[in-house]
């Protein structure tokens, strides 16, 4: 088993208290299917071979309910809980220890070539069905809570909540979990 793949299993166990066996997380997790067939495509991606590349992430999109496009860059220890509906776009870049809930959006607010998806730093937490738009910057340590719509920066240990998200620094005290669970609409 090679190194990355062993990573992702041990990234999974530490993220997942529902995880029983590296077994299990190997053979189950659509997240982690996703990002492995990920890497293939972008591999295939960055050596020109578009086709095959786009073809191998649809394949994986219809097996594990999970859209990565090929172009996005993917750091190490990524972890997709659950996963279901969660989309990635062609310019996404997404830093190492990451993690995403199911529904969430990485997506983009414009037809211009260039870069036009999110950039999530390491450590981040994005919660369930958040939506993070446009060539925005998510900082190091920071939390998206459950529902958010993020369209502007945020500082590295922001905790970032609301329709429009708004950021605020992260306090040592704060509960992630429940701002992964809680959303706090401002309409």
């Amino acid at each position: 088993m090679g190194l990355g793949i062993r990573e992702d299993i041990v990234a999974a166990r530490r993220r997942d208290p529902a995880a029983r066996g590296s077994v299990e997380i190997g053979l189950l997790y659509p997240g982690l299917h996703a990002i492995w067939t990920h890497r293939i495509s972008h591999a295939l991606w960055i050596r020109g071979l578009r086709f095959p590349a786009r073809a191998l992430s649809q394949i994986a999109r219809w097996a594990t309910g999970i859209e990565i496009h090929p172009g996005a860059t993917i750091g190490r220890r990524f972890f997709i809980d659950h996963g279901m509906g969660v989309v990635i776009g062609e310019t996404a870049e997404v830093g190492d220890d990451v993690m995403l809930y199911h529904q969430v959006t990485l997506g983009g607010v414009s037809l211009n070539h260039g870069k036009r998806h999110p950039t999530l730093e390491d450590g981040v937490v994005v919660g369930s069905g958040a939506k993070v738009l446009g060539p925005v910057t998510i900082g190091a340590r920071s939390a998206v809570g459950a529902n958010a719509v993020v369209t502007k920066d945020a500082p590295a240990d922001s905790i970032l909540v609301g329709i429009p998200a708004t950021a605020r620094p992260r306090k040592v005290k704060d509960d992630v979990a429940a701002v992964l669970t809680t959303p706090d609409y401002q309409i």
